[in-house]
């Protein structure tokens, strides 16, 4: 059972590369933009960054979703920004994250496993491509506050990084071989 959080600025192209990748692996896909309150896509549509306040609600819903699928044994992607080691917190361990700001509490549901997967690219490719999508609630003008606020994964953090200059099939590609890498060091250390 595998959880998948594709990650990256806006732009970055995690709702093509999860798609696509749940398509190709059969597991269930999540955008995390499909949950964002009305409000945050109105603040976003107006040019103004999201602060924290904004985001924490909404990650809660995402670790809800992520932690139904785990309770299912259900594979699943998700695409969400997950810009800041905090945010990801939350997607890992929930509203307790936010309160503690401990990975676990005695008597709560033990933190998520989940691998993310940063694409990674500079800002003036990411930049052509916001200006060429449509139909979309996150302008160009948010793009550098994005940047500013990410803080890539690290170490302890379970995570890959992806180039986005590759194309979406080896991008797909890397992150497959990523994930059973991360299947199989998983089942050695349960044997």
């Amino acid at each position: 059972m595998v959880l998948v959080v594709v990650m990256g600025v806006s732009g970055s192209g995690k709702t093509t590369v999860g798609s696509r990748l749940a398509e190709k692996l059969g597991w269930k896909f999540y955008d995390a933009d499909d949950y964002h309150p009305l409000e945050n896509k109105k603040k976003m549509a107006e040019g103004i960054p999201l602060n924290d306040e904004d985001r924490i609600p909404w990650l809660c819903t995402l670790h809800d979703i992520l932690r139904r699928e785990d309770t299912s044994r259900q594979d699943t992607i998700l695409a969400c920004s997950a810009l800041k080691k905090m945010y990801r917190h939350v997607l890992i361990s929930g509203a307790s994250a936010v309160e503690s700001n401990q990975s676990e509490q005695p008597g709560e549901k033990p933190a998520l496993k989940i691998l993310f997967v940063h694409l990674d690219g500079p800002m003036d490719i990411i930049a052509g491509r916001l200006e060429k999508r449509r139909g979309h609630f996150m302008p160009l003008e948010l793009l550098k506050s994005q940047f500013d606020t990410l803080e890539p994964p690290s170490a302890p953090e379970s995570f890959i990084t992806v180039s986005l200059e590759k194309s979406l099939l080896e991008i797909v590609l890397e992150i497959e071989s990523a994930i059973l890498q991360n299947e199989l060091c998983q089942s050695n250390l349960l044997n």
